[in-house]
């Protein structure tokens, strides 16, 4: 399996955990360290380059974790440069590493694409509450929730499923000291959706604890 956004926090404990379970792991992350695939997810070139190195390897499920914060000043702090980059991350990049990576999904066993997504990306639940300023977060959590639905519908005929999971407010870098959710209790919850998903999952959002998740 791979996993991008490896180097803490969810996507660590994810990788942990199916390296615990006996998968090889190929855990991405932006500085290269001993074990570890390098791959900038701002970078397209960097994105089509992992492609490269692992043409030919089988991989059964891919985890499209990586993503950044960006602004949380509200409209009035939005700011060009800093929009754009999130949803170069968030939303953008999932689907190069989709791309890039859909050979060797082809070649896996599991066949199982997964996006990390967020209910803050929910039009129907984000908002409900919670009322942070952060336009570009929301933005491009929304687009990689559209990104999942035709991931799905491109990708049935390979018999690759596409889901987009809500891991919960985790206590990580990102989520801070404040969040709700302790990021084992999340990871063991994903990892227990992704093991059982089939093609009659996919285009599903759902989160950590199984709860369906409106779009």
């Amino acid at each position: 399996m791979l996993v991008t956004g490896a180097g803490r926090g969810l996507g660590r404990t994810l990788a942990a955990l199916y390296a615990a379970a006996g998968f090889r792991v190929i855990a991405c992350m932006r500085q290269a360290t001993e074990g570890a695939m390098p791959l900038d997810v701002a970078d397209a070139g960097s994105i089509a380059m992992l492609g490269e190195k692992l043409a030919g390897q089988p991989i059964d499920i891919v985890i499209n974790n990586a993503a950044i914060r960006g602004d949380t000043g509200g409209l009035s702090s939005l700011e060009e440069g800093d929009f754009l980059e999130v949803m170069r991350i968030n939303a953008l990049a999932p689907l190069l590493v989709a791309r890039a990576l859909r050979p060797n999904l082809l070649a896996g066993r599991r066949k199982v694409l997964v996006n990390i997504g967020s209910r803050a990306g929910s039009l129907e639940e984000g908002t409900l509450d919670d009322d942070d300023g952060d336009y570009a977060y929301r933005c491009s959590k929304a687009a990689l929730n559209m990104a999942t639905v035709k991931l799905a519908q491109d990708f049935r005929g390979d018999g690759i499923a596409v889901i987009s999971l809500h891991p919960g407010w985790v206590r990580t870098d990102m989520g801070g000291e404040e969040a709700a959710i302790d990021v084992g209790v999340s990871a063991a919850g994903l990892k227990m959706l992704i093991d059982g998903t089939t093609l009659a999952q996919t285009g599903s959002f759902r989160a950590y604890d199984g709860r369906a998740v409106a779009w």
